[in-house]
């Protein structure tokens, strides 16, 4: 924990992820901000997926879309969290924030369909070639797995350095990220920002992968 209070104002995001720093709070409590370490990154190159997890993206049981339901998807982040009674750090104030920085082009959404509804998804925010990853939901198992590389195959396209997945998991782990000290976060983060922001609505063609 680095700092509490402040505001969310498009500029002062803006500047923290440049820095490295993210906020993460409860409702209840004042505006906090974070900067772990180690930190958990992926670099696209040395995504690992299950052959199980291959099987379900070549059978195209879901409808991967990018910045087409950013509202919708930051939003069942929150919900879907909160239905599984495991609180969440998104509220009206945050989802506001993150939806403004979507409208000024800097935070992005990959969605994952089936039958039409929104099955899962995920969403974070994009400054030069480094992706920081803030959230994803499942509604029907392996749609957040299924959007997640998606993502990853998209960024190698586009040649990003990496992904800040910001807090360890396992569940990131099995997917090839893996924790580095933040002083040598700090310093790749810095390398990816001298590359231009792909700024503005992403246009996602999976046929061009």
């Amino acid at each position: 924990m680095l700092a509490i209070g402040g505001d969310l104002s498009k500029e002062r995001l803006l500047l923290a992820y440049r820095m490295g720093i993210f906020p993460w709070f409860s409702d209840d409590e004042p505006i906090i901000w974070w900067s772990p370490d180690p930190r958990l990154v992926l670099y696209p190159k040395d995504i690992r997926v299950s052959k199980s997890l291959k099987k379900i993206i070549n059978k195209n049981i879901f409808k991967v879309t990018i910045d087409s339901s950013f509202e919708q998807t930051i939003s069942l982040c929150a919900h879907i969290r909160l239905q599984k009674n495991e609180g969440t750090w998104l509220g009206e104030d945050m989802i506001e924030a993150y939806c403004n920085l979507h409208e000024a082009g800097y935070a992005h959404s990959v969605e994952a369909w089936h039958d039409g509804e929104l099955a899962g998804g995920l969403y974070g925010v994009s400054l030069g070639k480094c992706f920081f990853g803030e959230s994803m939901f499942t509604r029907i198992s392996n749609a957040s797995k299924v959007a997640f590389i998606a993502l990853v195959e998209y960024l190698k396209t586009l040649s990003f350095d990496m992904i800040d997945c910001q807090l360890a998991t396992e569940h990131l782990k099995n997917f090839g990220a893996r924790e580095i000290p933040r002083s040598v976060f700090l310093k790749q983060l810095n390398e990816s920002l001298k590359a231009r922001t792909k700024n503005g609505r992403w246009v996602y063609n999976p046929a061009k992968q």
